[in-house]
């Protein structure tokens, strides 16, 4: 069994990771590299300093480019063992074959645990911008995934309605008692980056989630019949 999760999260891991580096690449690394502009002080906004919305950006490095598809791949293989992980737990529960359609239902919810749920309360931020200290973010972090993560588990596999109820109550309560937050704002670059570069990083984040189900789903049907055969 421990193989047939490996296996089937190498490969899905790769392809999804792939897959999200290169429109990370395409849509959110112009972004960011903007961002660097004014984080270096080479573009500035403040007063009445203005500055072409679409400066010309360095856009291919390729020693950064492959890096960084590279690590998105790693990554997602991270991504891809939790995820068959728990597909694989179901399925011994159940007796059931996740299909390539469900596959990406299950890829929606590891997005929803992993980026949507910690960014209600601390988004996405380009560089340079005020925010709190990086280990009290990082244990909101943690905590919000795995209540996030229990959550849906309850109101996914459960019709009882008290499990219902303490699903919805693990998913709020991180938000409820709040993340952390910077003591003053500050930061070079300007909020339409910031925007730009949340809702890119989080609609990227949704795709690449959603293709890293379905193959997750794909590969371990294709693990598991090779097991048995």
């Amino acid at each position: 069994m421990f193989s047939r999760i490996l296996v089937s999260g190498l490969f899905a891991g790769v392809l999804g990771g792939f897959i999200a580096g290169v429109l990370q690449w395409l849509f959110v690394q112009p972004v960011l590299l903007h961002s660097e502009l004014y984080e270096t002080g080479i573009l500035k906004h403040f007063g009445a300093l203005t500055n072409s919305a679409q400066p010309d950006l360095d856009r291919i490095q390729p020693i950064r480019d492959i890096l960084s598809i590279l690590f998105s791949m790693i990554i997602y293989i991270g991504y891809a063992i939790l995820l068959i992980s728990a597909m694989t737990i179901h399925k011994l529960k159940s007796n059931t074959i996740i299909s390539f359609h469900q596959g990406i239902i299950w890829g929606i919810s590891g997005y929803i645990i992993v980026h949507f749920a910690p960014a209600i309360s601390l988004p996405p931020e380009v560089p340079g911008v005020a925010a709190a200290d990086l280990q009290s973010r990082q244990i909101w972090w943690f905590i919000t995934t795995f209540f996030s993560a229990a959550g849906i588990w309850l109101i996914a596999f459960n019709s009882k309605k008290l499990p219902l109820v303490i699903g919805c109550i693990l998913i709020l309560a991180p938000h409820i008692f709040g993340a952390p937050e910077p003591s003053s704002f500050a930061g070079p670059a300007p909020t339409e980056i910031g925007a730009l570069f949340a809702s890119r990083a989080l609609g990227i984040g949704l795709i690449s989630w959603a293709v890293l189900g379905g193959l997750s789903a794909i590969f371990l049907h294709k693990e598991t019949m090779r097991a048995t055969n």
